[in-house]
């Protein structure tokens, strides 16, 4: 809750109370300067910490019993796809971990968007559910990231990945693909494709896809085929979680001249 910021954050600029009152509990997590005493378990030694409040019931009513914050990492392996229900947990994390609170699946699909608060200029340093359009009646924010901003998770250059290879395709170039390529396994938004075999056909809006983007993504990496086709997503900003995710859970197809690429 609010009255909770102080004791994790200092310096709080009022900003941040008007976006906590705009959009929590919800999916934005807020980068404040940390307050002194934060582990570095906490923040991984930053001098700043990244506070959400998340409007899952099921959280708020293990949040509320507890009356603390809870500080955790996310349920996949890193640097693989991000999970979207309690079956992807158990499937990655066997073994690891005691036990799976099963809230059922998530409904926006993809993480939250991070702001970085802690410096003089608002930046987005990953996009998510909460876009710039939605900021900017509160905010001026700067969507690149300053080389020496806080480290934050999903942001490196290969991050949400299956381990089948994957490949963004053009729209041009996926039906052929597919019909030269039969071992793939296709993810593609819009009507089915007649010359694709294993095929997942997700909503042709932004939301709706990144709904369902990493749940196709797993099923796709059990599929069993040689290589993963994701046909390239439309280039306006309702798209710029989305296209983040697929930049980094994917490497654009190199065409050839020769032959298709194995």
């Amino acid at each position: 809750q609010l009255d909770h910021l102080t004791r994790w954050a200092s310096d709080i600029p009022p900003l941040a109370y008007t976006l906590a009152e705009r959009f929590w509990p919800g999916p934005l997590t807020l980068v404040l300067k940390a307050a002194p005493g934060v582990s570095p378990l906490v923040n991984g030694g930053q001098s700043t910490v990244a506070v959400r409040w998340s409007s899952h019931p099921a959280l708020q009513g293990i949040l509320g019993r507890l009356g603390r914050a809870i500080v955790a990492p996310s349920a996949n392996p890193f640097g693989q796809i991000s999970p979207t229900c309690a079956a992807h947990v158990q499937q990655h994390m066997q073994g690891r971990i005691a036990a799976v609170v099963d809230g059922g699946p998530c409904t926006l699909g993809i993480e939250s968007t991070i702001l970085d608060l802690s410096g003089a200029q608002p930046t987005i340093l990953r996009p998510g559910s909460i876009s710039a359009e939605q900021l900017a009646p509160l905010l001026q924010v700067a969507r690149r990231p300053a080389p020496d901003a806080p480290r934050v998770p999903g942001a490196l250059a290969s991050h949400y990945a299956p381990r089948t290879p994957c490949f963004s395709v053009s729209a041009s170039a996926l039906a052929g693909l597919a019909a030269a390529l039969p071992q793939s396994a296709v993810i593609h938004h819009g009507a089915p494709l007649a010359s694709a075999g294993w095929q997942r056909c997700l909503p042709a809006d932004a939301d709706g896809y990144a709904s369902q983007l990493y749940d196709a993504l797993h099923e796709a990496d059990r599929s069993g085929c040689a290589r993963i086709l994701v046909l390239q997503p439309p280039a306006d900003s309702a798209w710029d979680a989305v296209r983040d995710r697929l930049q980094r859970a994917s490497q654009p197809w190199v065409d050839r001249v020769d032959q298709p690429r194995p």
